[in-house]
């Protein structure tokens, strides 16, 4: 059974982006980036949702050829562009960079996913995580605070029918005041 993890840059008050899909509060340290991209390096499989995947690939198929990019970026880019990707959609037609496609039920799809052998998953993009965490198929959430507060936006977690019991398994601080928080799913 494979882990499927959430996990992603917010706002003290729970955003993941501000009103406007505006991401401009949370440029990530050197080090956050860094976490981040160990991450990815540790993930077999991520799972995207439409907006988080246009975000992500109209950026890193050629990050690593930009001219200021840093080792760390270049190396992010490598990672992300030759891992394994699907997108959770139904209204775009085409992906590409070692990515599939998934137009039907994303629960179902997700829950064959997580049943097969393999190491862990990636899920990005607040309204695919949410559907997977109204599912119950979330099993660790690892979010990376900032101290800013944007009143409104794309919040990191959706409304539940029920309560989800966690765990803290790790507190990490980072520049900036960033706080990383690790907590698995009790089941």
């Amino acid at each position: 059974m494979r882990k499927l993890i959430y996990g992603m840059n917010l706002t003290l008050d729970g955003y993941i982006a501000a009103p406007g899909d505006d991401i401009g509060w949370g440029g990530p340290s050197d080090e956050l980036f860094q976490f981040w991209s160990d991450q990815l390096q540790a993930t077999d499989l991520t799972l995207y949702g439409r907006k988080l995947w246009q975000t992500m690939s109209s950026h890193w198929p050629t990050g690593d050829q930009q001219p200021n990019a840093t080792p760390a970026e270049i190396e992010f880019a490598r990672r992300w562009r030759d891992m394994p990707k699907v997108v959770f959609s139904s209204t775009i037609d085409k992906v590409d960079w070692n990515t599939r496609l998934v137009t039907g039920d994303a629960v179902t799809e997700i829950t064959r996913l997580k049943a097969e052998d393999g190491g862990p998953m990636d899920i990005g993009g607040a309204t695919l995580a949410g559907v997977a965490m109204r599912a119950g198929l979330i099993d660790e959430y690892v979010l990376a605070t900032a101290p800013v507060l944007v009143g409104g936006g794309t919040p990191f977690f959706t409304a539940l029918d029920n309560w989800v019991n966690l765990s803290l398994v790790e507190t990490r601080t980072f520049p900036g005041g960033v706080v990383l928080t690790r907590y698995e799913t009790r089941h």
